[in-house]
């Protein structure tokens, strides 16, 4: 393990420092996980959310969905099922406890589950910011860019989805094109769409065109991501979403999307036992339409400013949030979803940096699975950043460093040098064990400055976003496109072809 562990480092380092795309190697969380609150609270939450699926129930506004619901023993009323705990137990016991994610490269498969972390960029902002521009509408090049910069770091582990949504694209008809530049700039794993059921069933035609035969093994090729519309409600939309990744046998990502204070209570315990309940009930009814089917309990839980209305990301309240969802998803045995370098600020400053810090590092803590948002986020996410972006990687670098923790090989207790080499009021600079280990013994981000202030004015006293600007410049040269097979791009531009007509 010790030398598996020397090995990663130094493989992960090499690899940041080549150009071109970048291969990544998934952390393992090697540090304990930090529990927030004994086992006493854990079923008091446990307890509570029960009484709102018993007593309270959840909406599904959806014909069909109601009477899945019927035929698996919930009790419906109008458009309200409620949900005893017994069968809230029963159906999560076929939810995998683990299980892979395909990539288009098998080789950027990665494991959803235990004690793996996932890092995904950024999802869903219509604008884009940069330091030359300033922010504007996002468009299909700015999403080729978030594309290309995620493929040429090594501490994204996933492409995800809607890096940015392109503007320039018919709304009805973009989430193809979306999926097809995923396909083109990209061979890591990719996530189909999440807007209404024909989006998600185009999102698993074209999946088939490129995954063929894989497609039909246990472990999914793509997921979705269902937010919840709090309180308590799953919409024609979003169940038509569900039932299509769930007949295919594709990954579901279930995340209960609230603001406490304003679709949830202003207290974090009555939040959170909301969250855990909308989240359980939507795993539930994914295992009615398909038992076995892959998910992921998901917490996107922030605090409303109850002067302004206005969302505010990296309070101490949101984390606290996380770290009990967190403990709620491992009480269940399921893959948990959270984290981001979330910020409320508007551009890539000192507020951004701290408050993506305090979202983020809670996050590691608690050992979340697939961390979504961890690069680019800004403006609540309204934006991505550009500079914000490969910034938040340098960050992740760091965190990928600490989640392997202390090397307790013989190489990391170093007592050559200590008893033989340095004596009384000497250094260890010119040791052997330095030598050997100067270019990788300790993680060097890039972008951050870490020269005499001397030294750093005499070249020119750049900030951290305008080393960052050129950074994201000298990466977008430096990228170079996978291949994909020509068949199959004939293949999937035919078919977005047909299917733009159908559509209109």
């Amino acid at each position: 393990m010790e030398t598996t562990l020397r090995r990663s480092r130094r493989d992960q380092r090499r690899v940041a420092a080549s150009a071109g795309p970048a291969s990544f190697v998934q952390p393992l969380h090697q540090l304990p996980v930090y529990d927030l609150v004994d086992e006493e609270r854990v079923a008091q939450i446990h307890e509570r959310s029960m009484q709102i699926l018993e007593q309270a129930g959840i909406a599904f506004y959806d014909a069909e969905s109601l009477q899945i619901l019927r035929d698996h023993g919930a009790r419906v009323e109008g458009e309200i099922a409620y949900l005893d705990r017994e069968l809230v137990a029963e159906f999560l016991r076929f939810v995998p406890r683990q299980f892979v994610l395909q990539a288009r490269n098998p080789a950027n498969n990665v494991v959803i589950g235990g004690n793996h972390m996932t890092f995904l960029p950024v999802y869903g902002p219509p604008f884009v910011r940069d330091q030359a521009r300033g922010r504007r509408e996002a468009t299909l090049v700015d999403l080729q860019n978030f594309i290309k910069l995620t493929m040429m770091t090594p501490y994204l582990h996933h492409q995800g989805g809607v890096i940015v949504e392109p503007l320039d694209l018919p709304f009805h008809t973009r989430h193809m094109d979306i999926l097809y530049t995923h396909i083109k700039y990209g061979d890591r794993g990719f996530m189909g769409a999440s807007t209404e059921g024909y989006t998600a069933a185009d999102s698993i035609a074209m999946s088939r065109i490129v995954f063929g035969e894989r497609m039909q093994q246990a472990d999914p090729c793509i997921f979705c991501t269902i937010n919840v519309s709090s309180p308590r409600r799953l919409d024609d939309k979003m169940l038509g979403t569900i039932k299509q990744f769930a007949r295919a046998g594709q990954g579901v990502m279930m995340t209960p999307f609230i603001l406490a204070g304003a679709m949830g209570p202003a207290a974090i315990a009555g939040t959170v036992a909301q969250l855990n309940a909308e989240a359980l009930a939507g795993i539930v009814f994914v295992q009615m339409v398909n038992r076995g089917t892959p998910c992921i309990y998901g917490s996107f839980l922030a605090a409303v400013d109850l002067r302004s209305g206005s969302p505010v990301f990296g309070a101490p309240e949101s984390q606290l949030s996380l770290y009990l969802s967190a403990q709620m998803a491992r009480h269940y045995g399921l893959p948990f979803r959270s984290a981001g370098m979330y910020a409320s600020s508007k551009i890539t400053d000192a507020q951004a940096a701290y408050e993506s810090v305090m979202a983020m590092l809670p996050g590691v803590m608690a050992r979340v699975n697939l961390v979504l948002h961890a690069a680019g986020w800004l403006e609540n996410g309204l934006v991505a950043g550009y500079e914000k972006f490969v910034l938040d990687c340098e960050v992740m670098g760091m965190l990928h460093t600490y989640l392997q923790g202390v090397d307790w090989s013989e190489e990391g207790w170093a007592m050559e040098s200590i008893l033989h080499e340095v004596p009384p009021g000497g250094h260890h600079l010119g040791t052997a064990h330095t030598l050997r280990n100067f270019r990788n013994a300790f993680y060097r981000a890039e972008l951050f400055d870490y020269q005499a202030a001397e030294a750093w004015e005499a070249g020119g006293g750049e900030s951290s976003e305008e080393r960052a600007a050129r950074k994201v410049s000298q990466l977008l040269r430096d990228y170079e496109q996978p291949p994909l097979d020509p068949a199959v791009d004939d293949e999937l531009q035919a078919y977005m072809a047909r299917r733009k007509q159908e559509l209109g």
